[in-house]
């Protein structure tokens, strides 16, 4: 299975998005910081509006900001938001049209690949569903303490 990186994107820019909690971040800011293409980034903090992950301010101070609580957004909230909710697996029952296929048996509940591609995305899914923005954010501040002070002074124009 291959992730769109605009997920990538997406969780970099609500982790740092906690570190900004009073302003609306343009997305050709939250872009500058990485480097990315503002529009193709834009176009993902726009699904995560309205996925209601975040919100979006129109005009010259506008910007995004978090709409819900960093410990309410999920990280399978920011995949569903903008990968699509479909699985990653589709079995298409080729078992069906095998040696010894039948026209009336549901393949997608009885083959065994399909039940082990279920089962992974199943627990992929709960491992993501388990995760927030808030683990995440508490993980860096842990790991690398003064990523949160760096990046408030980096979108406050004092690079560091």
């Amino acid at each position: 299975m291959k992730m769109n990186e605009g997920v990538e994107w997406a969780l970099h820019s609500c982790v740092n998005l906690c570190w900004l909690p009073e302003q609306a971040v343009p997305a050709a800011k939250l872009a500058a910081f990485y480097n990315l293409p503002a529009a193709y980034l834009n176009k993902q903090l726009q699904a995560l509006t309205r996925a209601g992950i975040l919100s979006s301010t129109p005009g010259p101070k506008g910007g995004f900001q978090l709409a819900r609580f960093p410990e309410q957004i999920s990280v399978l909230d920011i995949v569903v938001a903008i990968d699509g909710p479909d699985e990653a697996f589709r079995c298409s029952e080729i078992l069906r049209d095998g040696p010894g296929g039948n026209a009336t048996t549901d393949y997608r509940k009885t083959c065994l690949i399909s039940q082990t591609m279920r089962t992974a995305e199943l627990n992929w899914r709960r491992e993501l569903a388990a995760a927030t923005i808030a683990d995440i954010v508490a993980k860096v501040e842990r790991t690398f303490p003064a990523t949160p002070e760096n990046t408030r002074r980096w979108f406050e124009g004092l690079r560091t």
